[in-house]
């Protein structure tokens, strides 16, 4: 072997950078430009247009008549049911997340133990999911109608009740009714979310928990529950967010009446649309803001970040 073929071959020179050049300054933003751009136009774009609006006196046939200063926000706080609205609203939400998760804990519980039918039973939780949550809403109006509702004919014939109900005209009726339906309609997205957490729970660990003696009560709260948590606080977040700002559950059945006793925020702000256009955009930015701190709130309290020991 010769002296020359021991010698490190040199490396090849390198071309030089352009003047100005940053190497992987851009890397990644050839790749997250579209989401940025699409969050600027679907989300920061219409809340611009919404606060914007909140400061405007416009016309109820869409014409802007100059500035209104903070009077839609003065008007706002100045409705009468602007208190019983918001009192509703946060009744609504905690019940019907609550029972949600509840509900949807159970369920998720039962799908992952190994039962005769256990893939169909699935396939049919995926309906309420499947179907417009509109069209589920006015379903239920139907069905709940006075005067042609298959609830009032049936109880009615089997002696359960003298006469036809209204229960939907009556808000002690109708805000457990358009509960039920909101839970109805949430439980297949938070099931799968909780049955999905609960697949991920190593089968060695409920192993270990039965070694050392634990009972099945033990390994639930102390096994299962907590490494379940990732996928409950998903399921707990989305659902705030979601029942806070629904719409299509009240709106399908009630319409928010009689007046506004069955109205939540969201509902509240598309009826003040048919008389004050500022004033509805001023209730977005209320409600806008409510979420936000909601959410924020939970997860603050639930302590969603920290780590395990």
């Amino acid at each position: 072997m010769t002296p020359d073929s021991q010698a490190p071959r040199a490396s090849a020179p390198r071309r030089p950078a352009p003047p100005g050049h940053r190497p992987g300054r851009l890397g990644p933003l050839p790749w997250i430009a579209p989401a940025v751009l699409l969050i600027l136009a679907v989300v920061l774009w219409p809340v611009y247009e919404m606060v914007r609006t909140s400061f405007l006196r416009i016309s109820t046939s869409g014409f802007v008549r100059g500035s209104a200063g903070l009077d839609k926000y003065r008007k706002l706080f100045g409705e009468a049911d602007l208190g019983h609205v918001l009192l509703a609203t946060v009744v609504w939400t905690l019940a019907v997340v609550a029972l949600t998760m509840l509900i949807s804990l159970g369920l998720a519980q039962l799908f992952n133990q190994r039962f005769p039918g256990r893939r169909y039973a699935r396939w049919a939780l995926i309906a309420p999911w499947a179907a417009s949550v509109l069209m589920t809403a006015i379903g239920f109006r139907w069905m709940l109608d006075r005067t042609a509702g298959v609830l009032n004919t049936a109880m009615t014939d089997l002696g359960l009740i003298d006469g036809p109900h209204d229960w939907l005209g009556n808000p002690s009726t109708a805000w457990p009714w358009m509960v039920f339906v909101a839970v109805f309609v949430s439980l297949p997205f938070t099931t799968y979310t909780l049955l999905a957490g609960l697949q991920t729970v190593p089968a060695e660990v409920y192993e270990a928990a039965r070694v050392d003696g634990a009972s099945p009560w033990q390994t639930y709260r102390r096994v299962t529950l907590p490494l379940l948590r990732p996928a409950f606080l998903v399921g707990v977040v989305i659902n705030l967010i979601n029942v806070f700002n629904s719409f299509p559950v009240i709106w399908g059945m009630t319409r928010g009446g009689p007046s506004s006793d069955t109205a939540t925020t969201t509902v509240f702000m598309y009826q003040l649309k048919s008389t004050d256009i500022g004033e509805s955009a001023a209730m977005s930015v209320v409600n806008f803001a409510l979420v936000v701190l909601l959410v924020l709130a939970f997860l603050k309290a639930s302590r969603w970040n920290r780590e395990e020991a």
